[in-house]
């Protein structure tokens, strides 16, 4: 099961933790890190890429680097050298060479709209983001029409098999991948 950690350093108490956090996930060998800090201006951001950046450089997995992924800012991400960009359903459709391009999808009009190379698909349970949860037939649904699926949204180590028994290539979240595990 492949596994895509999306960040909220608000959440873990700034940036410092979030860099442990990350530190952490890389040394467990998440896949991918979607540095999604909305709120910050382009250099801030472009600026707390390097570092996560630097971090994955010194992980001890250089045969198996998680790919990070910068949250709308594909200048962002070409500057900072990052992997690719994560992109919404609405977005609009652009040539990134070299990039990996990720995209949210909550309907299945939108994944097959979806020129992405992969798709974070959701929710599929019930969450903490208000939206009413897709289940895990639309996501077995979602999975049959693009290859390389992530179920997001009230997914917990305990349910993520029953997304990968639907055809999810992995999961994604943030709580997921935030909270200590029990």
């Amino acid at each position: 099961m492949k596994r895509y950690y999306i960040t909220d350093r608000k959440a873990v108490g700034g940036f410092h933790a979030l860099i442990e956090v990350i530190r952490d996930q890389l040394h467990l060998g998440v896949d991918y890190i979607q540095i999604r800090e909305k709120d910050l201006p382009a250099r801030a951001l472009f600026e707390f890429t390097l570092a996560v950046m630097e971090v994955r450089a010194a992980e001890k997995r250089p045969h198996m680097p998680a790919k990070i992924l910068v949250n709308t800012r594909a200048d962002v991400a070409v500057a900072a050298g990052a992997d690719g960009v994560h992109l919404t359903a609405a977005a609009p459709a652009e040539t990134l060479p070299g990039l990996i391009v990720a995209r949210s999808c909550h309907t299945l009009g939108e994944v097959i709209a979806a020129q992405a190379d992969l798709v974070v698909f959701g929710p599929v349970f019930e969450g903490h983001g208000g939206e009413p949860p897709s289940g895990l037939m639309l996501l077995q649904q979602a999975c049959k029409l693009h290859s390389h699926v992530y179920a997001l949204g009230g997914v917990d180590w305990d349910n993520a098999a029953s997304c990968m028994a639907q055809g999810a290539e992995g999961v994604a979240g943030i709580r997921l991948f935030q909270q200590p595990t029990l």
